[in-house]
């Protein structure tokens, strides 16, 4: 009875996913053609961590006027200062672009004089009453070799993930576990497009971390279908892909149920540092999903994974026990 009230999904649930992809594909296009039309029109808005810069995290006692501070920090002719509130009204972070250095000049005394100009205008302006949380920077060079090096590992950990499911399964289903993952990819790229969040070494580690994700929720789909496969030798591909689907549906349920409760927390009070991190995971798991039920899987079957082709009337379905 107990057993009977925890089950979330009916242990014979027949929900037809596979008559259901165009509704899923069309989604997945809306995707995909706009993340990719944010991506070339609005781009990314990188972090200090890509395009170098500095950036003060400070907390005031007294509310401020960020029109007024913005106008203030603008007459210090450093480039164009970022203000924004992080978390709370009174915690604010500032960004200010890599300074331009002259011949002769030292970077680091550069970088250092406009941070203590931005300080003494902050000084001034809340009367020495601020708490500097946070001042950190990044040269020019460092953001472009980290910006290399992100890209050269979401290439990897990809053409890895591939190269893992080919070798484990057959070539099909590497290449329709590759179609998630680049679906996965440039939805949540498209995401940090869209609402501009800062795209920094916290949100890369996220997807690589969806990309995961997703892959372990496809291998799972992967090891069903090729079990059944073996199994029932006269059912057509497109039960098998139900059949498969349907019998993982309490654990995608509860996993990634579970996981996006916790994110959710997270979200709401993990605070401004780890929101954009957060964001990815959350929308990411979501996509994710949606790729393993209705991208990959599906893609066994335009791939022809069962060598005879479905006709009507020539092949029996089997029940599964």
């Amino acid at each position: 009875m107990i057993i009977k009230l925890l089950e979330l999904i009916p242990p014979n649930t027949k929900i037809d996913f596979f008559g259901h992809r165009f509704y899923a594909m069309l989604a997945s296009i809306i995707i995909l053609g706009g993340s990719t039309l944010m991506l070339t029109t609005k781009g990314l808005n990188f972090g200090i961590d890509f395009v170098g810069g500095t950036i003060i995290e400070i907390k005031t006692e007294v509310t401020p006027d960020l029109p007024h501070l913005r106008e203030v920090l603008k007459e210090l002719h450093l480039g164009d200062i970022s203000i924004q509130e992080f978390g709370a009204a009174d915690n604010l972070m500032i960004r200010m672009p890599q300074q331009e250095v002259q011949p002769g000049a030292a970077e680091a005394d550069v970088q250092r004089g406009a941070i203590e100009k931005v300080q003494a205008a902050l000084n001034k302006e809340f009367d020495n009453k601020v708490d500097y949380r946070r001042t950190e920077f990044v040269g020019p060079q460092v953001g472009k070799e980290l910006k290399r090096a992100g890209i050269f590992a979401v290439l990897i950990a990809m053409g890895g993930i591939m190269a893992y499911i080919w070798f484990r399964f057959n070539w099909q289903y590497g290449v329709g576990a590759m179609l998630a993952l680049l679906h996965d990819v440039v939805g949540i790229l498209g995401l940090f497009s869209l609402t501009q969040m800062h795209f920094d070494l916290s949100t890369l580690a996220a997807i690589l971390l969806v990309a995961g994700y997703s892959i372990n929720e496809t291998v799972i789909i992967f090891d069903r279908v090729r079990e059944t496969l073996r199994k029932y030798k006269k059912m057509p591909m497109t039960e098998i892909i139900n059949f498969s689907i349907n019998s993982t549906l309490p654990r995608t349920l509860m996993t990634s149920g579970s996981t996006l409760l916790a994110l959710l927390a997270l979200y709401m009070f993990g605070g401004e540092v780890i929101r954009s991190f957060v964001s990815a995971l959350f929308f990411g798991i979501l996509i994710g999903t949606h790729s393993s039920y209705f991208v990959s899987t599906p893609s066994l079957y335009y791939l022809k994974l069962r060598p005879d082709p479905e006709k009507p009337g020539t092949a029996v379905a089997e029940e599964p026990a």
